[in-house]
């Protein structure tokens, strides 16, 4: 088989595409062979050692993907073989051809969907269920913008927010991230490099404010965001790169909130209750990833580059 191996901590570069021993299930574990990976931002910061993330070398990167259960051990439903699944979580790492996972990480995939869709569900469809359904406490009826919606999450919190009943507004950077979150669900959508572009947003909702925005950028944006909040309005801060000064008062006349969130922190039976939420709406098809840019496993490094781009439109995946 063939991974990605990161044998020091550094830029793309260090990602290197290796030939490793297969992988062979424990009790309560499975193999799963991968059609798909998902690449989120997370793994540049482990990669390059930032942010407050590590990892200990060698490693292969990775928690997404997709694909079919392969092998399972003891203690695993044999039926689970020849399932179609996606992951939440990898043992050994997600960029490569097979990983092992523990029986939990695995969740059915539905034949609706193909493996590069069930790729771009684990980090970023947990991140926005729990950012608006744990952190926020969404209310249908309320009013939600998703800062930075053309990416992996925020196309996952568009979907998710407008199929509870709220009126969602989003940003993108792009003329094409804007129609793509169009046409996942968002009521308006802006361009967040405009000037002045939060006057305008703002306008939208009447003058009132948002009772809940989905933060991708705080070290851009937070102190913006606390002046276009609802009364009891809250930030969930999904994404920051670095520190932001904010003037707390915007927070004490509102009578509200800001509330970070990382799936990090997340115990095991919490995220198997995500997930199990994710599926109910995965066969009601309400929720439909969208893969923006694929490529082959061997050019891990480039996705690399292309994941902390302005420009997202929707997840990219690396192809094994």
């Amino acid at each position: 088989m063939h991974a990605i191996v990161v044998r020091q901590a550094g830029g793309p570069e260090v990602l290197q595409y290796e030939e490793i021993a297969d992988l062979t299930p424990g009790p309560g574990e499975v193999v799963v062979r991968l059609h798909a990976v998902g690449v989120n931002p997370v793994e540049t910061y482990v990669r390059a050692g930032g942010q407050g993330y590590s990892a200990a070398l060698p490693y292969t990167p990775g928690s997404d993907g997709a694909g079919v259960v392969a092998a399972v051990g003891d203690g695993v439903p044999v039926w689970l073989e020849g399932s179609r699944v996606y992951l939440s979580g990898a043992l050994t790492g997600s960029y490569a051809d097979i990983a092992l996972c523990r029986a939990d990480q695995v969740h059915p995939l539905p034949d609706a969907l193909s493996f590069e869709q069930g790729a771009a569900l684990g980090v970023p469809y947990a991140t926005a269920y729990r950012a608006l359904f744990d952190r926020a406490q969404v209310q249908p009826g309320e009013t939600v913008l998703v800062h930075g919606a053309s990416g992996g999450v925020g196309i996952a919190a568009v979907q998710l927010a407008a199929a509870h009943g709220c009126t969602v507004i989003g940003t993108a950077g792009t003329e094409e991230g804007r129609r793509l979150v169009l046409a996942q669900g968002a009521a308006r959508v802006y361009d967040h490099h405009a000037q002045g572009y939060l006057d305008a947003v703002q306008a939208d909702t009447g003058g009132r404010g948002f009772d809940v925005i989905v933060e991708m950028a705080a070290h851009v944006n937070l102190g913006r965001d606390l002046g276009v909040l609802a009364p009891g309005g809250r930030v969930i801060v999904v994404g920051s790169r670095g520190p932001i000064e904010i003037n707390p008062r915007d927070l004490m006349g509102r009578d509200a909130d800001v509330r970070g969130m990382s799936l990090r922190t997340v115990s095991p039976e919490a995220l198997a209750r995500v997930h199990a939420a994710l599926g109910d709406r995965l066969r009601a098809g309400t929720l439909r990833p969208v893969v923006g840019r694929r490529l082959p496993l061997a050019e891990a490094a480039e996705a690399h580059r292309a994941v902390m781009e302005d420009r997202a439109l929707g997840k990219i995946v690396l192809v094994p």
